[in-house]
């Protein structure tokens, strides 16, 4: 049998807008998704993964699609050498935490050791890129990036994908709340680009507001001026929100979050749906972010950035 992983991850600056080559920043989360893979008379796809509500029944297609991709571009054939994949692990499938980049690593990682490949790192990353666009259509990279290599990164889509390193003083907790809401990444994506073509020069304004926002961002993270890096986390909302993809559940998890201390909060991920991150560095203030969200009734999951 062999094994494979993948992170979990949150964007804390970037979404929407590195599909148009400006930078992101994003981190793993310390959840994974894990792939195992065992011999078979017939292919079967077991997902033992948690679930928001819905998730698996409404990724069934895309999921379907993202593993004939990752298998033409393997030169695997489950037809002649049948296998059974097992999901499973501590991450949760749902929208806004990488759970498809996540599953499409582990994935790529354990076809990788079944099949005795001996591919690196970034060939597993580039096999993950594959399987999220049965996800996504044209994903960004982020995802599948954040996913295979974890930490914290600084990441531009480009010929080749711009990846480096982030380095921080030390870990900060973060709070994430989940709407409950399964979002159509391609769906939204596509949405987001025929609003920029109606609205070009909105939209370039937009752009370059968040382009200087997410250099100051990079800046704040070497100097951990955690005050600084949730006041742009707030801003970054507020552009989401311009660009329509924020909704009533994100924007009311991202008021009890600042609510309730928070330095910042935002939408993670696609938007209309899926999850809001805020940063809540201590123990003390992630506790009380986060109970403040569950007696809302929303789940949450208490984490870290920068692990």
């Amino acid at each position: 049998m062999a094994e494979g992983y993948g992170y979990g991850k949150v964007i804390l600056f970037g979404e929407h807008f590195v599909v148009y080559g400006l930078p992101a920043i994003a981190s793993a989360l310390g959840s994974k998704t894990i792939a195992k893979i065992e011999k078979s008379d017939r292919f079967e796809l077991v997902d033992n993964r948690m679930e928001t509500p819905g998730y698996k029944k409404g990724k069934f297609y895309q999921q379907k699609k993202s593993l004939e991709l990752m298998f033409k571009a393997l030169g695997i054939n489950p037809e002649k050498t049948p296998f059974r994949i097992v999901l499973e692990g501590d991450l949760i499938a749902a929208s806004g935490i990488g759970a498809s980049a996540a599953s499409c690593a582990a994935i790529a990682r354990a076809l990788n050791k079944e099949f005795n490949l001996g591919l690196s790192d970034e060939k597993i990353n580039e096999i993950a890129y594959e399987g999220e666009k049965g996800y996504h259509g044209t994903p960004s990279g982020i995802d599948n990036t954040a996913a295979v290599f974890g930490g914290l990164i600084w990441f531009r889509k480009g010929s080749p994908n711009v990846i480096e390193r982030i380095k921080i003083k030390q870990p900060v907790e973060i709070v994430m709340g989940n709407t409950g809401i399964t979002a159509d990444t391609a769906e939204v994506v596509a949405d987001v680009r025929k609003r920029k073509e109606k609205e070009p020069k909105r939209f370039e304004g937009i752009f370059r507001e968040y382009e200087e926002l997410v250099n100051e961002a990079r800046k704040a993270f070497g100097e951990y001026d955690l005050k600084k890096i949730g006041e742009l986390m707030n801003k970054n909302h507020s552009l989401l929100q311009e660009i329509g993809v924020s909704c009533e559940e994100l924007d009311t998890l991202v008021n009890i979050a600042r609510e309730n201390g928070a330095l910042g909060a935002k939408l993670t991920g696609t938007g209309r749906g899926g999850n809001m991150v805020a940063l809540t560095p201590g123990k003390e203030l992630q506790e009380r972010v986060a109970k403040a969200i569950e007696s809302a009734g929303f789940k949450v999951i208490r984490s870290e950035i920068g692990v």
